[in-house]
């Protein structure tokens, strides 16, 4: 039985409705014609009549007497976070994993939990340890009642010191999907310090963050070409990126047997003593090069003619080879006109403030690529600008594979998920400025980012095989609206969820939970 709007003419009337059978066929029949729908709305009728059937209904009563401050109100809290991650924590396998490496060791708490807590923590609101110890009041998640501030800060440091196997334990947990790994993109970034820094691993370096005067340590992240994080290496912060790349290779092959992978990473990792390395470990590379300080990239390779070949959009190629040596030139139109408008801008900037007479300009590195100094007289190098046209949009690439040349600028594009990662890493889940004084305690603090970027990842993926694609912000918005609240009726008391909003729907079917009862009691 339910009710039914139905349009005759120009208006449109609420009837009483039900199914019957008719031998084999269901058939309708209406029971009563309420009136029309806007007359109705217009006296209050339809409101009145549900206000009356609510009477026989003990979940809408409980629901509308809530709404109207009838029912004494208890806790509330959150439920959309740990319904989605509880369930992928334990189907991606981490749960086990974690629990697994906790098996011999003795703790008077539960530290899988502890370290549970504090990934998802990082995934909705971020922050310290002692701010996850605050959130979790807010939040419905099982046994995190007994997780205490100190329980947190045990967890992180066991989770620091035992680290990399779990890292390999999820590979293997995982390895289908990398049976058919073929290119392994590599980059690193820097986390800041509030504090000492660690035992080690805090040191003044080159800050990606902009902040020189604070201590840093450098992480770095291995991603496949799907954009599956494999794993985070962690060095103190003036470890240099060129001296980056081959140990962590060799790290992978000796942990994970990727000994088949082409190895994608950027200008700041290279050097020949890394492109030898490769190359005598019989591996594959798409490596960026760099352009002005390589003489044979500044000289040879940009200076040979040929024919750009389309590739997409604002992307050009051209193959170069010098002996036994390929490089790729990749020229992006787009970007080569904002090159020049910019260095155009700021030569006549440079033109501007000389004839004021200024030579702070000096202390401006921008600026002073494009200037001449001859006996304390500053002026214009024209030859200077003029060369420096010539890298208008481009970037140059080498490479050993035999990828056509389309192929491996697209690849090397695809360096961008790196870049996606630590700017989730860093932003999304905050993971600086970090606050721990032990080395393990903050490489704990730095792998649950890496533990609730794998969570993401499946989220992600999951709902693309649903045929969603949903925002991160609206994700989180939404889940954290799902909630429960507890009220009392008399001496029995009850836990109603509020409405689905969003995009909650959505994610629940892709991860597969079903939605909690909108009303249910509490056995007490």
């Amino acid at each position: 039985m339910f009710i039914r709007k139905k349009g005759t003419g120009q208006y449109q009337y609420l009837q009483l409705v039900e199914n019957h059978r008719e031998g084999a066929r269901v058939v309708q029949r209406v029971l009563y014609t309420l009136g029309r729908v806007d007359q109705l709305i217009a006296s209050g009728t339809t409101d009145a009549l549900l206000r009356s059937l609510s009477r026989f209904s003990q979940h809408v009563r409980l629901v509308d007497d809530f709404q109207q401050g009838r029912l004494e109100a208890g806790t509330i809290r959150q439920i959309g976070p740990d319904l989605i991650f509880g369930r992928l924590w334990q189907e991606t396998g981490i749960q086990d994993v974690v629990q697994e490496h906790l098996h011999h060791r003795q703790f008077e708490f539960e530290v899988e939990q502890a370290v549970y807590l504090t990934v998802l923590h990082r995934l909705f609101e971020s922050g310290s340890d002692r701010a996850a110890e605050q959130w979790k009041r807010d939040v419905c998640m099982p046994g995190g009642e007994s997780l205490h501030l100190h329980h947190l800060y045990r967890a992180m440091r066991w989770l620091g010191e035992n680290k990399d196997s779990i890292e390999e334990a999820l590979f293997h947990r995982r390895q289908d999907l990398f049976t058919e790994l073929s290119l392994a993109f590599f980059d690193t970034t820097s986390l800041y310090f509030e504090g000492a820094g660690g035992e080690s691993l805090g040191q003044y370096g080159n800050s990606k963050d902009h902040r020189p005067d604070l201590k840093q340590m450098v992480m770095g992240a291995v991603l496949t070409g799907e954009g599956q994080p494999i794993c985070c290496e962690m060095w103190p912060g003036n470890h240099a990126d060129g001296t980056a790349l081959l140990p962590v290779v060799d790290r992978l092959r000796r942990r994970f047997g990727l000994t088949r992978v082409c190895w994608v990473a950027d200008r700041g990792m290279i050097s020949q003593q890394v492109i030898e390395g490769l190359e005598k470990r019989h591996l594959e590379y798409i490596l960026g090069a760099r352009m002005r300080r390589q003489r044979e990239v500044r000289d040879d390779v940009l200076e040979r003619g040929g024919r750009y070949h389309e590739v997409a959009d604002n992307l050009r190629v051209k193959e170069v080879w010098v002996n036994d040596r390929r490089y790729i030139i990749c020229h992006n139109p787009q970007e080569a006109v904002k090159d020049a408008a910019d260095r155009e801008a700021i030569v006549q900037s440079l033109q501007d403030q000389l004839q004021n007479g200024s030579s702070r300009l000096v202390g401006n590195a921008g600026y002073r690529k494009f200037l001449r100094l001859e006996k304390a007289a500053i002026s214009i190098n024209m030859e200077k600008v003029a060369d420096e046209a010539r890298y208008d949009g481009k970037f140059v690439l080498r490479t050993n594979t035999k990828l056509p040349a389309a192929e491996v600028a697209l690849q090397y594009k695809r360096l961008l998920l790196v870049e996606q990662f630590f700017r989730a890493t860093k932003t999304m889940l905050q993971s600086r400025p970090i606050f721990h004084q032990g080395d393990a305690t903050i490489r704990g603090h730095v792998f649950c980012s890496f533990l609730a970027l794998l969570l993401h990842q499946e989220l992600q993926t999951r709902l693309k095989a649903h045929g969603n694609t949903c925002e991160w912000g609206a994700i989180r918005r939404d889940l954290e609206t799902l909630a429960e609240v507890q009220v009392r009726e008399g001496e029995q008391w009850y836990t109603l969820r509020t409405a689905l909003q969003g995009v909650t729907g959505k994610v629940l079917q892709a991860v597969g939970v079903a939605v909690p009862p909108p009303v249910k009691p509490i056995n007490l």
